[in-house]
């Protein structure tokens, strides 16, 4: 795991998407929850995924939106 800076235009981003898109404290449990269906998935053979499927479904996308705050990928044209 690296410890370096992020640069300013990635600390920009991330205020930015923290202040306009979602909050901080609802992105950390987006990851948690996601942590956690992918866990049981993964021990369970999949069970879990077929009852927290919505759950899933939707903090997908706003972990692939900080993945673009963090690091544009998608959005570059």
């Amino acid at each position: 795991m690296t410890t370096e800076n992020l640069s300013k235009e990635t600390e920009t981003r991330l205020i930015e998407f923290f202040r306009k898109t979602i909050d901080s404290e609802d992105m950390a449990k987006t990851i948690r929850q996601v942590n956690y269906v992918l866990s049981l998935c993964a021990m369970r053979s999949c069970e879990t995924v077929e009852t927290e499927f919505n759950n899933l479904e939707d903090n997908f996308y706003w972990l692939n939106k900080l993945a673009e705050v963090l690091d544009p990928y998608l959005d570059v044209e």
